[in-house]
C-alpha cells in the first residue's frame, strides 16, 4: 500500500465551545453545548488565520502504481498539517488496507487551505491521472470559515461528486460542521448541505468527520486548532466505519 501526499496552503481555525449535530436520516439539526470545555480556546472568527504557500503535489508526474486506486481530496485535516510525516489518518487507512491484504493504492491529493472551488478545479486532472475506483471528498469547511456562499459550495461539491461518479468511481463524502458564529441558521444550513448532497446523489456520508475529537482539547495541536497525532486514529476510525459500504470492494 503506497500513499502519496499533497501539501500546500495551510488553514488554521479555532474549535469553539458549541457545535451543531445533524442527523443523516432527515433535516433535523440540533445545537450541542459543550459547556466550558473549550473556554481556553480563542473565540470568534477573527481567530481564523490563513497561511499560504505554493502547493506541492507528491508524485504529480508519476503514473499511479498497479492495483485499484483510492483518491482522497481534502484540506489540512487530511494533509497531515503539523503532524510527523506518515502519521495522518490517510496513512492509517493505507496501513489498515495493507493489514487486510488489500491491493488498493491511495493517492492523497489534499492541500491545506483548500476550498471546494480549488478541489473542483483540480479534480479532472486527478481523475484522469489516478483513475480512482473510490473518491473520498473532505472539503467545505474553509468555504464556510471564509464566508463563501453555501449555494456555491454545494454546487462545487455536487459537481465533484457527479464528475467522480461519471468516471466510474464510488464516492464517500466527509461532512463537517462549523461553530455558530455566523448564526444558528447558517450553521444548520451548512451541516444540512452534506446530508442533502448524500441523499440526492445517493452516496455514502460521514456526517461529522471530527466526531469524538472536536470536544476534546487534548486531541489538538499546540495551536488548539488542528487535530494532533493522538487524534488521527479516531479520525481514521470515523472514516473506516463510514467505508462499510465499500468493504467488499476493498478486498479486491
Amino acid at each position: 500500500m503506497s500513499c502519496s501526499i499533497a501539501k500546500g496552503p495551510s488553514l488554521v481555525w479555532t474549535v469553539l465551545p458549541t457545535w451543531l449535530t445533524c442527523k443523516t436520516g432527515g433535516d433535523s439539526c440540533t445545537i450541542l453545548n459543550v459547556k466550558p470545555l473549550f473556554k481556553q480556546f480563542i473565540v470568534g472568527l477573527a481567530s481564523i488565520l490563513l497561511v499560504s504557500s505554493p502547493p506541492l503535489l507528491a508524485q504529480s508526474n508519476k503514473a499511479p502504481q498497479s492495483g485499484p486506486q483510492l483518491l482522497v481530496l481534502g484540506d489540512s485535516l487530511s494533509a497531515e498539517y503539523g503532524l510527523p510525516r506518515g502519521t495522518g489518518w490517510v496513512t492509517l487507512l493505507g496501513n489498515q488496507l495493507r493489514k487486510e491484504g488489500s491491493s488498493w493504492q491511495i493517492t492523497n491529493a489534499s492541500i491545506s487551505g483548500e476550498t471546494t472551488a480549488g478541489g473542483l478545479s483540480r479534480l479532472p486532472d486527478l481523475l484522469k491521472r489516478v483513475k480512482p475506483r473510490l473518491v473520498i471528498i473532505e472539503l467545505g469547511a474553509n468555504d464556510a470559515l471564509r464566508g463563501l456562499s453555501l449555494t456555491a459550495s454545494q454546487k462545487n461539491l455536487k459537481e465533484m461528486i457527479v464528475m467522480s461518479k461519471k468516471s466510474g468511481a464510488e464516492v464517500l463524502l466527509l461532512g463537517m460542521q462549523i461553530p455558530p458564529n455566523y448564526g444558528q441558521e447558517y450553521t444548520k444550513q451548512f451541516a444540512r448541505l452534506f446530508v442533502s448532497l448524500a441523499q440526492s446523489e445517493q452516496i455514502a456520508l460521514l456526517p461529522f468527520f471530527l466526531e469524538g475529537v472536536a470536544t476534546r482539547p487534548e486531541l489538538f495541536q499546540a495551536d488548539r486548532i488542528h487535530p494532533n497525532e493522538q487524534a488521527q486514529p479516531i479520525l481514521f476510525g470515523n472514516v473506516w466505519k463510514a467505508m462499510e459500504p465499500f468493504k467488499d470492494m476493498l478486498k479486491n
